[in-house]
């Protein structure tokens, strides 16, 4: 017979939204939440605040999909790491980043070599850098 731990793991293996369901002391399981962002990121939404501070949580949701950056603390949307994995994901993942990193040059390159659309986001002196705009039109 399974816990329910194990039954929770289940179905949200099967749809990581079904996390929102769950009870807050398996929203705030470790083990659950990786099961569920690894299916759907954004489920990182339904995840304990501990939790959505907890950069290994995170950075399996932002590898689902960077908009889960929106979902992650400020501390962790001010993390590099966190961050380039997010834009390496999705186009729209860097206006969800800390505004210093969003202002990053290594950031800002990465994310429009990955998605040129991801140019709109840019701000600043960033957004009419020679470099950036032609790596976003390549």
């Amino acid at each position: 017979m399974l816990t329910e731990k194990e039954k929770a793991i289940k179905e949200v293996t099967i749809l990581g939204y079904n996390l929102k369901n769950l009870p807050e002391e398996l929203q705030d399981d470790k083990d659950v939440v990786l099961a569920a962002v690894q299916q759907d990121g954004v489920a990182l939404g339904f995840a304990s605040e501990r939790l959505q501070n907890d950069k290994d949580v995170v950075l399996a949701a932002v590898a689902e999909t960077g908009y889960a950056l929106a979902l992650a603390s400020k501390e962790l949307q001010n993390d590099r790491q966190v961050v380039l994995t997010a834009v390496i994901k999705s186009f729209n993942a860097i206006q969800f980043a800390s505004k210093e990193l969003q202002n990053d040059r290594q950031i800002v390159l990465t994310a429009v070599r990955h998605h040129g659309t991801a140019l709109q986001f840019v701000h600043g002196e960033l957004a009419e850098d020679k470099e950036v705009v032609l790596n976003a039109i390549n």
